[in-house]
């Protein structure tokens, strides 16, 4: 993706232009004629407030602290956590205002689908983070400190990297580079960093990436080599000779912990890096025999990604710290204890250590579960409690982005469900002489029947049959009237019956590639939590499943948080748009998202909390990829395909025909420079 241009609420910088020339649940109204109520639309949407949408989609679960939504119906952003005040509070609705209005309007002209990053959200995930160990320290007495690092293989943007760096220099933080391009990268922006933030290299290695973490540390870089494979150590040895420059040497170490979810595979004794205990100790020797030993100063692990428990976490944790204290009992100069990744987020807000996408911990009982567990081997073992280091990559960077993208509607609405209760209606001379026992089950049964709650209906009306049936036994009640409820009954469920029927799942197409934005729903059957960003006060009347524009089969997205396979939406009016968001992208979907169809990446924008009328100013924006970027992405040359379309116009187009070549020209010239996405004219939102 591009790099974005830093203009602060002004005009985005255009991708590089080309030297051309030239389920409808139960639905209301219920409408009975003399005393029964009738019902608008605009007085179901009475019932329903933002708060009911919320739970609905469940947003304090996954999305607390820094997701709500507002009075308006909005999805509104908390920049700064628990501690946003309430007119700091960011409705999203405005920022996707702010960035696609023209700039005639004072927008900034870029086309959907936009990438928000929220760059306040970084900076609260580092210091609550950072806090979480902190305390956990403290509070226990432990003898060293916590200082972590960012594995930038999780997000690799500039602006990213760049704010971890800064936010967290005041505490050490430091960065993990698993590449030669990522060490990179990792160098230049440590040189703005904290002289204590680690510089950890992880990865395999060849020559040249052992050579520039060495010179890393010659550039006063806090630089430490990590051993994935035992054949490593030769390579570390040798070039440290010729470079005449001591190495701190790390290794990672194949813990026989290990959890058995998808993301458990790269943990174990079979795991794909690191050193067995055989070869740990083959290591110890030979860098003893060199003189050296006083060079392995870290011990690093990995127990799996989104570790679900505090109690795999501790059992892990604490099997590395003997590990590390066996270490120190051998003579090594061990100083740090890299518990590696694995922190997880809880993506459907359920607060579960049975499922892949959540976890039953926060970050404060993560901090806790591991100060806990190096402290009480090392106090056993009489070793000097380490430095606390961890590579949580995706719980630094999920939240602080927000993928906005514009569903265009699906299948047209299926009217059963209202013909089949329009049959109730000139039903209310039943109800007449009745108790008010009766009468009270009716408006129930209305009130419920409002609220799309088939289940309740049936009780309602099951409760309304019992009552008329007791009365009738008691003598109040006679056989006329009783056979009216009856056949009310049999009206009502069969009504139900053909409003479940009808409630097909429809298919809403969304202007974004799952392949290139969502890759991981794709891949692995990642879920992400998606909603409307904007009528949450208003009730979702249809179940949909999301087709992207790829032509591509897999190019959909029908499983949903906690179990769902399908979402509930809201009808989309004519000329009227509707947004939808995917939230907690932040990890790896840019990095690994690829180019199917020639679909690019998101327009991006950074919006910062202000106190400006609107709360927020957009800090940088980039327009997304052209048409032409994408196809210079796969070895194309747009100008030279642009010049041989020019050239076929000339050659086959009359001066006199209604398409002239000149025509046809300025529209080539056009489309290589405009977005993949569709187009869509400017309407109500």
């Amino acid at each position: 993706m591009p790099a974005l241009a830093c203009c602060v609420d002004a005009a985005p910088l255009p991708c590089p232009a080309f030297a051309f020339t030239g389920g409808l649940s139960f639905p209301a109204p219920i409408t009975f004629p003399s005393a029964a109520p009738s019902f608008t639309t605009g007085e179901i949407n009475s019932h329903w407030s933002p708060s009911m949408s919320a739970e609905l989609y469940n947003i304090h679960g996954w999305g607390a602290p820094y997701f709500t939504v507002n009075s308006s119906g909005n999805v509104a952003v908390c920049p700064h956590g628990s501690a946003t005040l309430g007119h700091q509070e960011i409705d999203l609705l405005k920022i996707v205002k702010k960035a696609t209005d023209s700039i005639s309007c004072g927008g900034l002209g870029l086309q959907l689908p936009l990438m928000v990053r929220f760059p306040d959200i970084l900076k609260n995930r580092l210091e609550s983070l950072q806090s979480a160990f902190d305390y956990a320290i403290q509070s226990r007495g432990y003898g060293s400190h916590y200082q972590g690092v960012y594995p930038v293989k999780c997000n690799q943007d500039q602006f990213i990297v760049e704010d971890i760096v800064k936010f967290g220099s005041s505490f050490r933080f430091g960065l993990e580079a698993g590449s030669k391009p990522e060490l990179l990268l990792a160098m230049s922006c440590l040189c703005k960093g904290s002289a204590e933030g680690l510089l950890v290299c992880n990865g395999f290695k060849d020559a040249e990436y052992i050579s520039l973490a060495l010179v890393a540390r010659k550039l006063a870089l806090n630089t430490v080599i990590v051993l994935e494979q035992e054949e490593e150590l030769d390579m570390i040895i040798d070039l440290s000779k010729k470079l005449c420059i001591r190495p701190v040497i790390g290794f990672r170490a194949k813990l026989r912990t290990k959890h058995s979810g998808h993301f458990g595979s790269t943990s174990g004794e079979k795991g794909k890096f690191g050193l067995t205990t055989a070869q740990i100790v083959r290591v110890v020797k030979k860098l003893q025999s060199l003189g050296m030993l006083d060079c392995l100063q870290l011990l690093h692990f990995h127990i799996g990604s989104m570790i679900p428990s505090t109690s795999l976490l501790a059992d892990g944790v604490s099997e590395a710290a003997q590990i590390y204290c066996e270490l120190v009992r051998m003579g090594a100069n061990m100083r740090v204890i890299d518990i590696g990744g694995g922190l997880g987020i809880d993506y459907n807000g359920s607060k579960s250590s049975d499922s892949d996408v959540s976890v039953g911990y926060g970050l404060e009982e993560y901090a806790a579960a591991v100060v806990e567990a190096v402290q009480r081997v090392c106090d056993k073992r009489s070793v000097k409690h380490p430095v606390i280091c961890s590579e949580s990559g995706r719980a630094i960077v999920s939240h602080q982005s927000v993928l906005v993208f514009e569903a265009f509607g699906g299948n047209s609405s299926n009217a059963a469900t209202t013909n089949a209760l329009s049959s109730l209606l000139g039903l209310q001379y039943l109800l007449e002489g009745l108790s008010e026992g009766v009468h009270a089950d009716y408006r129930n049964l209305c009130a419920t029947a409002i609220r799309g709650e088939h289940d309740a209906c049936l009780l309602y009306i099951e409760e309304m049959k019992k009552r008329c049936l007791d009365e009738f036994k008691e003598g109040s009640l006679g056989m006329e009237e009783l056979a009216g409820i009856d056949g009310l009954y049999d009206v009502v469920r069969k009504a139900v019956a053909t409003a479940e029927e009808s409630e097909s799942v429809r298919t809403y197409h969304v202007n974004m590639s799952v392949f290139t934005s969502i890759p991981d729903f794709w891949g692995i059957q990642q879920v992400f939590p998606i909603l409307p960003i904007h009528r949450l006060d208003e009730k979702p009347a249809v179940k949909g499943v999301l087709s992207d524009l790829t032509c591509d089969s897999d190019g959909k997205v029908d499983r949903f948080i906690n179990g769902e396979s399908s979402l509930p939406l809201h009808e989309i009016g004519d000329g009227h748009k509707y947004y939808l968001g995917m939230f907690l992208g932040g990890a790896y979907q840019e990095a690994l998202g690829g180019l199917h169809n020639l679909f690019g990446g998101p327009s991006v924008v950074r919006v910062s909390q202000s106190d400006g009328p609107q709360g927020f100013a957009v800090t940088s924006a980039v327009s997304g990829p052209s048409c032409g970027d994408v196809l210079r992405a796969m070895q194309h040359q747009p100008e030279l395909m642009f010049e041989t379309l020019k050239h076929r116009a000339f050659e086959h187009l009359r001066e006199d025909s209604f398409l002239t070549a000149e025509a046809v020209t300025s529209g080539l010239a056009h489309t290589f420079n405009n977005t993949p996405y569709l187009v869509v004219a400017s309407s109500q939102s």
